[in-house]
């Protein structure tokens, strides 16, 4: 036959005599034959992951303590946020520490990355960049060179001869995807995917391609802002509670140094402001969070919130309503974490209502107290796990009392605690 009537492709077809069809059938017997065996956990040998460092201290933190060989990281994030401009950066990390990278753009020609590398100080002989689409072209490149690691900017732009789909269609992605994963896992090639976002925040194309992937961190924070973080929400290879903070400056995403004092102005005692540490990972943060309480002409009051889950907001206005009788249903409530951080934990209620009352009275709080505790729906103040680390940042950053649920084992003279564990108490101590 001159044309397979399954895939329609020409001068496919090959004739094999007697002695190979009996050769081909003798093979498949032996690989249907052959079955997998199920093993006793207690007789496999663990895995030790070789990490290497990417020679960027914050990105090591948010992987778990390095990058690791054959694993399959996936980034996202908004346009501009700087996926490209990390990814270049550790790239040139990478060839200064002697790994061999080839970072494939299928978005911007070689003279655009070039420019890009010079600012970023990346020019280094053992990173290679290909401006190419095509995903056969690209293992061809692995192919004739041994790799370290390879950078792919992005998934969406790479397509595969075997599918007659658009790049970026669920298919390609997927496919494309596959290959990735399996060329990285043979040949212990470290992968990074760059992958474009849908308007509602989550990476475009299939979900499988999530499930897929070693690793997935998600960029938060405003292009026109400075401070971006960089969020775990997948790591076989370690936690995802871990983030990463980068500073955008002329050189590209750098390291965030001292950081805690970037979120919070301890300067002078302000009307509804209040100072909270929050945990990010093992990390301690402290935040400042803002509250305007403002009479409502409307019949329904506002409920606004900034890095804050709004019907958590609804929830402890309803209990100062019940418990304290403040009559919050006739007034519009705004809060605002400041810096563009996201609260995802809930130790920082005690600091939401201090600064929601010191608004609604009119009264500034101490600029050297910070407000720690989880408040509940029976206005009780329940306990939060590693105190002693919060206590231990407040004190590094100068404040001189705490408000906490319960007093910490090891007493410091260097910041006094007082004990709430009710609202009520601490509406009696402001």
């Amino acid at each position: 036959m001159g044309k397979c009537p399954n895939c329609n492709a020409w001068d496919e077809f090959l004739e094999l005599n007697e002695t190979q069809q009996e050769v081909l059938k003798e093979t498949a017997k032996k690989g249907s034959s052959k079955k997998s065996k199920a093993i006793p956990i207690t007789q496999i040998a663990e895995e030790n992951f070789q990490r290497f460092t990417s020679h960027d201290r914050e990105l090591d933190l948010v992987l778990g303590g390095g990058i690791v060989p054959g694993g399959l990281t996936l980034i996202g994030g908004s346009p501009g946020v700087g996926k490209s401009t990390l990814l270049l950066k550790i790239g040139g990390n990478l060839a200064s520490g002697g790994k061999r990278v080839l970072y494939v753009s299928g978005e911007e020609s070689l003279g655009q990355i070039k420019i890009r590398a010079d600012r970023l100080d990346a020019n280094h002989d053992n990173l290679y960049l290909l401006s190419e689409i095509k995903l056969e072209q690209v293992f061809l490149e692995l192919a004739e060179k041994k790799y370290d690691a390879l950078i792919i900017d992005s998934i969406q732009t790479l397509y595969s001869e075997k599918l007659s789909s658009a790049p970026g269609s669920v298919s390609q992605v997927r496919e494309i995807t596959f290959q990735l994963m399996r060329h990285a896992k043979d040949n212990d090639l470290a992968t990074f995917i760059i992958g474009h976002i849908t308007k509602e925040g989550s990476i475009a194309g299939p979900r499988v391609l999530e499930h897929m992937v070693d690793t997935v961190l998600y960029f938060e924070g405003d292009s026109s802002k400075e401070l971006r973080i960089l969020r775990g929400f997948k790591n076989r290879f370690g936690s995802t509670s871990e983030v990463a903070i980068f500073e955008m400056t002329s050189k590209g995403l750098t390291s965030a140094a001292d950081i805690s004092k970037r979120f919070f102005n301890k300067k002078e005692s302000s009307i509804g402001s209040a100072i909270t540490v929050t945990m990010e990972g093992t990390r301690p943060i402290l935040l400042e969070v803002q509250a305007l309480v403002s009479e409502s002409g409307y019949p329904t009051p506002k409920r606004s919130c900034t890095g804050f889950e709004q019907n958590r907001l609804t929830m402890l206005l309803a209990l100062l309503e019940k418990k304290l009788d403040l009559p919050f249903n006739e007034y519009d409530v705004f809060v605002n974490i400041a810096g563009g951080i996201k609260i995802t934990e809930t130790a920082t209620d005690l600091a939401i209502i201090a600064a929601i009352i010191s608004s609604f009275r009119d009264r500034p709080i101490s600029k050297d107290t910070v407000f720690i505790g989880e408040v509940s729906l029976i206005g009780d103040i329940r306990d939060i796990h590693n105190l002693d680390i919060r206590l231990r940042e407040a004190i590094t950053q100068g404040f001189k009392r705490a408000i906490v649920p319960k007093l910490p084992i090891q007493k410091n003279d260097n910041i006094k605690c007082f004990e709430a564990t009710e609202v009520s108490q601490l509406i009696e101590w402001m």
